[in-house]
């Protein structure tokens, strides 16, 4: 079993840190930092080179070649695979990809 990079861009760590200030805005700090470090670990789940991912529903986002996976049926990840590397480009709600 192989382990790919993964690399996360600026907007996908600034999406978090965002989502993360509101749920901590509600007065629930450790729920925030509860939130952010799952979704950190959850990129590390992604680094299994036995997995392929299925492309994107979306035709603009399937066009370019990007994959699209779930977490927490609330919020959508956006990422370009390759046999080396995954990188992350967009971590958006639901709501918002179609």
């Amino acid at each position: 079993m192989g382990k790919r990079k993964i690399i996360i861009k600026e907007s996908v760590a600034r999406s978090i840190a965002e989502i993360a200030w509101f749920i901590e805005s509600k007065g629930m700090i450790k729920t925030a930092q509860k939130f952010s470090d799952a979704a950190y670990d959850f990129f590390e789940t992604l680094t299994d080179d036995r997995k392929v991912y299925a492309p994107c529903r979306d035709e603009k986002r399937k066009i370019i070649g990007l994959k699209c996976l779930s977490y927490k049926k609330k919020y959508i990840i956006v990422f370009l695979e390759t046999d080396f590397e995954i990188i992350v480009s967009e971590f958006i709600p639901s709501k918002l990809i179609y």
